[in-house]
């Protein structure tokens, strides 16, 4: 967790840390820690897992530690007004995009799949609305052709926590001033649905590319292969022109399988059939007959 561990390493004193309830994960659903209690154990910080920050006694908890300063990331609760307004500065969000653009949810996400050149963090004032308070300060991060939503949310990770250690003094003396968000480019980072990682062979290798990247570590794209899931975590787009139809394979070798789209070929390099684990696409077809076969069916 880059900003909690970049706080502990200031001169600020971290009083408490909040973070969601332990929940079941992995196949086992055995209960599981978040990398934030992880980290708040680690240094020995006082930790709270409230259910929700909405009774009058959680809220009372809260206003006992008498901080200056909340700082959220991606805490997964709305917080009421009632919290909201206990810091003496304030509470500041940072948030992986650049606002307005990309509000709520799933913002690397979204960027990924919509193509966008660049992203950054937004380190931001909340309010009672969604993403939509003041802005204090922004840092841009380009979005590489490669890069997958697991990758881009790391640098970003970083990135957030040295914009927030560059903001807190600007905060606390007051000379950062807000800046209210523009009222045009708002977008909404719509929350990620599962079905959504189905993958349409008709589209583009372009945008189907960002669809694995943008779904890459959660959900994961994927496709059928004689009727059994196939997920596709890596691959690479082209534009060679096919006239095999979509979802065809037409061709395996040392880079992966190539299959074609409505636009060009997508050469799928690391992929995961149902019950194995991940391999890369050339151990894969190594024992996997690719003949004929139509990804999609």
């Amino acid at each position: 967790m880059p900003a909690l561990e970049a706080l502990v390493g200031s001169p600020h004193r971290v009083v408490a840390v909040y973070t969601q309830p332990d929940r079941p994960a992995g196949r086992g659903q055995k209960l599981s820690m978040s990398a934030v209690k992880q980290a708040a154990l680690t240094h020995g910080l006082h930790l709270e897992q409230p259910a929700t920050l909405r009774t009058p006694e959680n809220i009372e908890q809260l206003r006992s530690f008498a901080p200056d300063l909340m700082v959220v990331v991606a805490y997964g609760l709305i917080l009421p007004q009632a919290v909201l307004d206990i810091p003496r500065l304030g509470c500041v969000n940072i948030h992986a995009s650049l606002l307005p653009r990309w509000r709520g949810a799933a913002p690397i996400h979204r960027a990924i799949q919509a193509g966008d050149a660049h992203t950054g963090v937004t380190i931001m004032q909340m309010e009672a609305g969604l993403d939509t308070g003041p802005m204090l300060l922004e840092a841009r991060e380009p979005i590489r052709a490669d890069d997958t939503t697991a990758a881009l949310h790391d640098r970003l990770a970083a990135r957030g926590a040295e914009a927030l250690l560059a903001a807190i003094p600007g905060l606390a003396d007051r000379t950062l001033a807000p800046r209210t968000q523009p009222t045009h480019g708002v977008t909404y980072a719509a929350k990620i649905a599962k079905e959504e990682a189905r993958i349409d062979w008709t589209r583009p290798a372009l945008e189907i590319d960002r669809q694995v990247r943008a779904f890459n570590s959660w959900p994961v794209a994927e496709t059928k292969l004689n009727g059994v899931q196939l997920r596709i975590w890596n691959a690479i787009p082209t534009d060679l022109p096919t006239s095999a139809p979509p979802g065809s394979v037409i061709g395996a070798d040392s880079r992966g399988v190539h299959v074609a789209t409505g636009a060009g070929v997508l050469v799928l390099t690391r992929v995961q059939l149902a019950g194995r684990k991940p391999t890369h696409a050339d151990e894969f077809v190594r024992g996997q007959p690719l003949d004929g076969v139509v990804l999609g069916a």
